[in-house]
């Protein structure tokens, strides 16, 4: 398997390599995060403009498993260089000067891309606005193939903010490597960009949408539900219009697959009913746990080429 340089959309990815590194993910997860010390000696530093729990502990937690160093920040707007109005790029240069990798969140679609440009050290995509979050997206692939034990033909119903969202939509990018079928459903002013939408046609993917989950929830083997981001909204009052259209509870998943794989990227807010916690249809916590094999195996292909797992 090749060694990446920047990882900023999910359109780098090609099954080969998904499939080999979902597979090193595996072992990694297998031998429970023995060290191996490939990244001894390394530093990430993590420039996260807005806030974050699991994507920056997994980071974290997958660097210094690996036998790295952190350079640690919650909230960069608050650095003084950023309220002085230091650009992304002036930015990506000089704390890129003092790591081995950069991973940025930022709130602005294009920003990394940007930060990529001139970074002098490979840069992580850990969410971009509404844009992308492709290490969402490989954490979400890696949690179905766990679950359902094959990602072929399967039918994944992304359920909520599909506007906003950036995870469904590179998870949607995704799956239809796989050729999944896709259902979306959400409220119209939250629907699945059209853009994104005329993109999976354009690759002939299977895709519904709909503005009622019963519509399709009897033939879902993947049930996907995001939140309503507050933080994405400029007029408050559309969001409260929208906040709370839907919740997935016990009742509600009476009518689908016993088999059924729900998931979440989280945090939750009252979109999914803590009762549905205790079914074991709930993968949302398990999924939040592969954050961590799966940015450990990232980091892996980053910075060393394993001889038995190269592509030609």
């Amino acid at each position: 398997m090749e060694k990446l340089g920047h990882v900023l959309s999910t359109r780098q990815f090609t099954r080969t390599w998904l499939d080999r590194l979902f597979v090193l993910a595996r072992k990694i997860s297998e031998e429970r995060r023995k060290p191996g010390g490939i990244m001894s000696g390394r530093i990430m530093a993590t420039l996260f403009y807005e806030p974050s729990t699991r994507t920056r502990f997994s980071f974290e937690a997958a660097m210094i498993s690996l036998g790295g160093q952190v350079l640690s920040s919650e909230n960069a707007k608050e650095f003084s260089s950023a309220i002085k109005g230091e650009t992304i790029e002036d930015t990506a240069r000089v704390v890129g000067g003092m790591c081995d990798v950069l991973i940025i969140r930022h709130p602005e679609t294009g920003a990394t891309v940007r930060a990529s440009s001139v970074s002098p050290v490979p840069v992580i995509n850990a969410g971009d606005g509404d844009g992308e979050h492709p290490t969402q997206s490989l954490i979400d692939l890696y949690t179905i193939l766990q679950e359902r034990g094959t990602l072929e033909g399967l039918t994944v119903t992304m359920f909520g903010d599909l506007r906003y969202g950036r995870t469904v939509h590179s998870l949607a990018r995704l799956l239809r490597l796989y050729w999944a079928r896709m259902c979306f459903v959400s409220p119209q002013r939250l629907a699945f960009p059209r853009n994104l939408l005329a993109e999976l046609h354009g690759s002939r993917a299977d895709v519904v949408e709909t503005t009622k989950l019963s519509d399709v929830l009897t033939d879902t083997d993947v049930l996907y539900v995001t939140r309503v981001q507050k933080e994405r909204f400029s007029d408050l009052e559309e969001y409260a219009q929208v906040r709370g259209s839907y919740q997935i509870d016990a009742t509600t998943l009476a009518q689908a697959k016993s088999d059924l794989v729900v998931m979440h990227p989280l945090p939750r807010v009252d979109e999914i009913a803590p009762t549905v916690d205790a079914l074991p249809n709930a993968a949302y916590f398990r999924q939040a746990h592969n954050g961590v094999p799966i940015r450990m195996a990232l980091l892996h292909r980053l910075f060393v080429r394993d001889p038995d797992t190269h592509s030609s």
